[in-house]
């Protein structure tokens, strides 16, 4: 367990580094896009995951609440198994870092879902990302 945490954290931290450590936002955006759907499901989403390139070990989600962006809900990993895509059932984020969607009533936010897929090294080699409102 102890090792899947310390592996999940390392994952999230890489998804936006490169070979320095260094945050590359603009690196991300000039990777090939993956497709990212996903619908609203307990205790955590349920994903589609498209167009992932060979050399895919790992994909990493991370959800950010776009009117409050500061709450980190975090998100968590799965291991590739797919060939150019994957879907990941309901629970698969649950237990760990995950958070989900909590506007306070009568409020509706918009959710956004980054979803990097990352090789053997920890390199992110595609990223997308899906919003969607909740509740809906």
């Amino acid at each position: 367990m102890r090792l899947a945490l310390i592996l999940l954290v390392s994952g999230l931290a890489l998804a936006g580094c490169n070979s320095t450590g260094t945050s590359t936002t603009a690196d991300l955006a000039k990777l090939p896009n993956l497709a990212v759907s996903f619908k609203w499901c307990d205790p955590s989403p349920s994903f589609t995951v498209g167009n992932v390139p060979p050399g895919a070990k790992t994909l990493s989600f991370r959800m950010v609440d776009k009117q409050v962006p500061s709450y980190m809900h975090g998100g968590g990993s799965v291991a590739f198994t797919g060939k150019g895509s994957q879907t990941i059932p309901c629970g698969s984020l649950s237990g760990g870092s995950y958070n989900g969607p909590t506007p306070p009533p009568p409020q509706v936010h918009d959710y956004e879902w980054t979803v990097t897929a990352l090789d053997s090294n920890g390199t992110a080699i595609a990223v997308g990302t899906a919003t969607r409102k909740f509740p809906e």
